[in-house]
């Protein structure tokens, strides 16, 4: 499986270095098609011309485009000076930021029945979450490209991390470097839409409650839907039992794939259990305030709101071969065992690839 590079959030994403360019921009503002986009190519060079640029003036007959003068007779391969480059990229989020506000002006936007906002997550909530994606975690994604480019299909992965910032970079991870930019509809438990403020952003980043009327929708729709089985078990889970899945279920996520034909395809989060090492656990505090668990880590809640900052581990995410769903009979839904089999299967397939990512792991930060 091809491996799917980082790219970080403040890197020109469109050097035409690794990776995906920003938008399918090239360096000079010209739109990428394929080979096309590499503009003004010089052959000794290689340094691409701004789109619109002229030759200086006093430059000698014959100069590229882009081209200065030198000191000898002819002309010399243009080279950057220092900032242009930079000049022309915030030229280029400028003008990307002043058109999204006249889109949010003019209602020229749109908001689909779940309260998804596709360009308020891509030019707000996904900008938002790539410098802790690409900076803080330094998330490397594996086999993105497992994930099919059309119609649905359900990501089903392992929860950890004390607070859900696995589910939120695994959002980034397939909205950045899938080749189809595919976005991630995440099934979200209760909580998160009985919260203030939580409730309206989860709802315009595409999250839905978890529940299979929803999930069936999605995907019959054709979206990728993601579902993290082991709930508030996995994610509330101590220390001790760092990287071993917990109970998936009763297997719902399977009889909503096998509804609707869409394939599985299994995910494993390596270096989210490190954020916030659970050490324990209030219990009493939690009945208190309604929630599922109430952590205790080294840093929590000894130094305050300073104890809420995550430890600066490196993240790996893998996504495997997808489980087809669409050859098994309408009727396979009822059948129990099957729904076992293919739920174990699942789970088995994440937990050695777990094991797997911890054993080629140098360490937790690096």
């Amino acid at each position: 499986m091809a491996d799917a590079k980082v790219i970080p959030f403040d890197d020109d994403r469109s050097r035409g270095g690794p990776g995906r360019s920003a938008r399918g921009w090239t360096a000079g503002g010209g739109r990428r098609t394929g080979d096309e986009g590499r503009l003004g190519q010089e052959g000794r060079g290689g340094a691409q011309a701004p789109l619109g640029a002229v030759p200086e003036a006093g430059a000698p007959a014959g100069t590229p485009v882009g081209a200065r003068p030198g000191p000898g007779d002819g002309p010399r391969t243009w080279r950057e000076e220092p900032g242009e480059r930079d000049r022309g990229d915030w030229d280029r989020r400028i003008a990307g930021g002043l058109a999204f506000l006249r889109r949010r002006i003019t209602g020229e936007y749109e908001v689909d029945e779940f309260g998804y906002d596709a360009d308020l997550t891509g030019h707000v909530l996904m900008s938002m979450l790539r410098p802790v994606y690409g900076k803080y975690f330094r998330v490397e994604v594996l086999g993105v490209e497992n994930i099919p480019s059309e119609g649905g299909a359900l990501v089903v992965a392992n929860h950890s991390g004390t607070l859900p910032l696995d589910a939120l970079m695994l959002q980034v991870a397939v909205h950045d470097h899938h080749p189809a930019e595919r976005a991630l509809r995440l099934l979200a438990a209760d909580l998160v839409f009985m919260l203030p403020v939580v409730n309206e952003l989860a709802r315009k980043a595409g999250h839905t409650l978890a529940c299979a009327e929803d999930a069936q929708r999605l995907l019959e729709r054709g979206e990728v839907v993601g579902v993290m089985p082991e709930g508030f078990k996995g994610l509330g889970k101590p220390f001790s039992e760092r990287y071993k899945l917990q109970r998936f279920g009763r297997g719902g996520f399977v009889s909503t794939a096998l509804r609707t034909g869409a394939p599985i395809v299994p995910c494993s989060i390596v270096g989210a259990e490190e954020i916030y090492p659970m050490v324990g656990d209030f219990r009493t505090l939690a009945r208190l305030l309604g929630i599922p668990y109430f952590p205790v880590t080294p840093t929590f809640p000894w130094l305050g709101p300073l104890g809420m900052v995550p430890l600066p581990t490196k993240w790996t995410i893998q996504f495997g071969e997808p489980v087809p769903m669409d050859d098994y009979p309408p009727e396979a839904v009822d059948d129990p065992m099957l729904m076992f089999n293919l739920t174990d299967q699942v789970r088995e397939t994440i937990q050695h690839t777990l094991y797997r990512l911890l054993v080629r792991r140098r360490s937790v930060f690096f």
